[in-house]
């Protein structure tokens, strides 16, 4: 029925095509990572932006930090709430930024990244639970789905029968994906990250997102699938449509918190993606 399959070729010359993010956001979430680094320099280093100094205030200054004073500066910011902490939310918006997608049928952007943001939030909780990095878990939460966003560029005018596969056969985005296109969202996923220069084990969370299960350990490929099926729990992207991805039950066992854990990570995500959304305009 659907024979007009992407090429291997097609999408990558199309994922080239797309915007790169700019060269000082690759930069400055580097040089947050780097202890080395001192405070002033990446306050020098963000004030050459004056976009992304206006939103980095603008996030520190939300509801989601709670904060009893106003932030004037970049560095009473860094001072306040952490290089990493400002390095990404510098990245959520400069990510959001980077690729401008109109509403569609079969794709909107606001829900697009209220999930993604609720998976951020998910993700980051999630990796400090299996004691691992959680900027990663933030970063792979956030970008788990950023494939969908470059094939609503590459193939806009498809995702309508992409949106009318799922609910014919009332099965999960990619395999309608699949059906239709020949590929799916983890594929481009990894591409764009791969363009966006991110670190290869991030590349490869965005690519094996569907199926942990059969990497060696779920590691970050799992933080990503969970954070992605609680985003989708708690139904934060205001989607009507929501429909939670099935996890394998050795995903679940190996990476899931206790009962009261996972009330309190649900609970704790709740409280704070409102203020983040807003911050960011979603």
């Amino acid at each position: 029925m659907y024979t007009q399959h992407l090429s291997a070729e097609h999408i990558t010359s199309q994922v080239k095509a797309l915007p790169a993010l700019p060269e000082i956001v690759t930069e400055l979430v580097r040089l947050m990572n780097d202890e080395g680094v001192s405070g002033d320099y990446l306050a020098d280093k963000l004030a050459k932006d004056p976009g992304l100094s206006a939103k980095a205030l603008r996030l520190a200054n939300s509801s989601f930090y709670g904060l009893s004073r106003q932030i004037q500066s970049i560095p009473e910011a860094l001072q306040m709430l952490g290089r990493r902490t400002v390095g990404l939310m510098v990245l959520a918006a400069a990510a959001s930024d980077a690729i401008k997608v109109r509403p569609r049928p079969g794709f909107h952007p606001r829900i697009f990244w209220r999930h993604a943001l609720g998976a951020a939030l998910a993700g980051q909780a999630l990796a400090r639970s299996q004691h691992l990095n959680p900027d990663l878990g933030f970063t792979v939460g956030l970008l788990h789905d950023i494939g969908q966003l470059a094939l609503a560029c590459i193939v806009p005018e498809r995702l309508a029968t992409v949106a009318d596969f799922k609910h014919q056969h009332d099965c999960i985005n990619i395999d309608a994906e699949q059906a239709v296109l020949g590929t799916d969202h983890t594929v481009v996923g990894a591409l764009l990250a791969e363009r966006w220069q991110f670190a290869p084990q991030i590349v490869e969370a965005i690519a094996h997102h569907h199926a942990p299960g059969m990497r060696p350990g779920p590691g970050l490929a799992g933080v990503a699938h969970l954070a992605d099926a609680i985003s989708h729990a708690l139904g934060l992207s205001g989607d009507d449509n929501e429909t939670v991805p099935p996890t394998p039950p050795e995903v679940w066992a190996a990476m899931a918190p206790g009962n009261e854990a996972c009330l309190q990570l649900f609970a704790d995500v709740e409280h704070q993606f409102e203020g983040v959304c807003s911050a960011l305009h979603f």
